[in-house]
């Protein structure tokens, strides 16, 4: 586990990098607080969760409106920022079909997205069919965002509390053994 723990956090941008990038320079000054960089519970937690919930709710900007919200509530900023990548290359086609369908549903639309085929045949503009997406999907991405974005924070929690707590009484096993056992009264 913890090779795949320093793995991750290579792959995490470092505060040099975030502070260097073009789009958060101007968070600079907020970024000095320690906190922001400080690898505890609470702020990787808070801070995955601000990445998820940006990266499934907006499609453009995610990594500084991630930071910029990390400054804001004293999230781990390097989590938030590597968090919005849950929408990539990869993921972005089914992560926002799905968000479709979630919010067609909501809304009571059990048609399908239009396809090619069905697109050829409709005389409306390309700009007419993306309208037609618009509120189903934005619906969609916003209750995505929200579930994914708890959900998130309540595992991360829920995990780094059992692994602490875990290394805690594999600790004082150690001791316990090393020592020849805690004696009671008596």
């Amino acid at each position: 586990m913890n090779r795949l723990a320093s793995r991750l956090r290579a792959l995490i941008p470092t505060r040099e990098q975030i502070m260097a990038n073009r789009w958060l320079r101007w968070l600079s000054p907020f970024l000095a607080h320690p906190r922001l960089w400080h690898w505890s519970r609470r702020g990787v937690a808070l801070g995955v969760a601000i990445g998820v919930f940006f990266g499934l709710l907006i499609p453009i900007a995610q990594i500084p409106v991630s930071a910029a919200a990390a400054v804001l509530l004293r999230a781990n900023v390097p989590a938030a920022a590597a968090s919005t990548l849950v929408t990539n290359p990869i993921t972005f086609g089914p992560v926002y079909y799905a968000a479709y369908r979630l919010g067609a549903w909501i809304h009571g639309d059990t048609a399908a997205p239009p396809t090619d085929a069905a697109a050829a045949s409709d005389d409306s503009g390309i700009w007419e069919r993306i309208a037609g997406l618009g509120l189903p999907l934005v619906t969609g991405l916003a209750i995505m965002a929200v579930i994914f974005g708890l959900a998130s924070y309540l595992i991360i929690s829920a995990v780094w509390y059992w692994r602490v707590k875990l290394r805690r009484r594999r600790q004082l096993q150690f001791y316990q053994t090393r020592s020849g056992g805690i004696k009671g009264p008596g």
